[in-house]
């Protein structure tokens, strides 16, 4: 064969190599194209640890994945109602959900016991409870027959005690108060005579300030402080948030969906709700003493509840909890889980931790 003829060949196997890797590269842009969800939020973007760790998780996934998976964060109301986002994911109308588990307290009152539980424990027990102690087991129990999976997503640090027009001296202070409360310390306040109300928090500074509601629980300083709950005309502010002392945030995903999702995706979900936890417990306690400094230059009054109130309260709550655990088998079984690995816990807690 001539050099003239071995070079036309060679173009000629070039070429066709060319024209038959074609196809092979138009394809590529599809077949990269970036997974996108939707993630409806039950808080506003703009809500201290409430939505921003939403949007901050959103961002580390998109970050983890290099683009090929990306969480859009979305307004409450905007796909559905917060109430309604359970069933919204369930049914797959919903990719995600940016929430908490308290939502779901009227379905059984079990689930509160993965967002917040009245006397603690505080959000790093808690969250070594449901990591180490056997509660994910019992939440993926839980919400199995719902077709849904929930992941520990964001956490929050105590909460107040509550804004009043009075001086709570005992616990008959309580007494005929419609206050703006919800889940277990509801459920708790119920005892001494207060009537909850769940109110909007578009609502709450408003329904305070016209008489609507005699009393308010809403989130810890900094957050209240935002809202302005100050200027409501409440000026006792209570400390501590005996109900809440912490608060988990969860990002619930239908089953099938999550079961469809590879590998290297769910990696990145749970890498980035990893660091949103660890971001939202620092955060939280770097936020509160300016905010403390700002509502007492405004006049507030800050209190702590008494003592006698306080063991009240605590006695209230365990009356609350064996009432619930008769009434469903799922709270009595992980209420039990629960306390079990506390009193344990508390071995190495009073060995190995100052108190302050």
């Amino acid at each position: 064969m001539t050099d003239h003829r071995i070079k036309r060949s060679a173009s000629v196997l070039l070429l066709a190599t060319l024209l038959l890797s074609a196809p092979l590269f138009d394809a590529l842009p599809n077949e990269r194209k970036p997974t996108i969800w939707n993630m409806a939020s039950a808080f506003p973007g703009s809500a201290p640890q409430f939505g921003t760790q939403a949007r901050s998780f959103a961002a580390k996934v998109g970050r983890l994945s290099g683009g090929t998976f990306r969480i859009a964060f979305v307004e409450p109301n905007v796909l559905a109602r917060p109430s309604k986002l359970f069933e919204a994911v369930a049914r797959d109308r919903i990719a995600a959900a940016w929430t908490t588990s308290a939502y779901w307290f009227e379905k059984d009152p079990a689930f509160a016991l993965f967002a917040s539980v009245p006397f603690g424990p505080d959000a790093p027990t808690l969250a070594t409870w449901i990591s180490h102690g056997g509660g994910r087991e019992l939440r993926d129990e839980l919400y199995e027959p719902h077709g849904l999976v929930s992941i520990t997503c964001g956490v929050m640090a105590p909460e107040s005690g509550g804004w009043f027009r009075r001086r709570i001296g005992s616990v008959a202070d309580f007494d005929g108060l419609k206050m703006r409360v919800f889940g277990l310390g509801a459920e708790t306040l119920k005892k001494f005579g207060v009537e909850p109300q769940l109110v909007a928090p578009d609502r709450l500074v408003g329904a305070l300030r016209r008489g609507e509601i005699d009393a308010a629980e809403f989130s810890m300083p900094a957050i209240d402080l935002k809202v302005g709950l100050h200027e409501a005309g409440a000026r006792y502010y209570y400390f501590p948030g005996w109900h809440q002392q912490s608060t988990l945030f969860e990002l619930l995903v239908s089953r099938d969906r999550w079961e469809a999702l590879p590998m290297a995706h769910k990696s990145q979900i749970r890498i980035a709700c990893g660091d949103t936890i660890r971001e939202g417990l620092a955060e939280g306690e770097s936020l509160q003493t300016k905010a403390i400094l700002k509502l007492k230059a405004k006049g507030v009054e800050f209190h702590r509840f008494p003592p006698k109130v306080l063991a009240r309260l605590r006695k209230a709550w365990h009356e609350v909890a064996a009432k619930l655990s008769a009434k469903s088998r799922n709270f009595e079984r992980i209420w039990s889980v629960l306390t079990r690995f506390r009193e344990e816990h508390r071995v190495w807690r009073e060995l190995g931790y100052l108190d302050e």
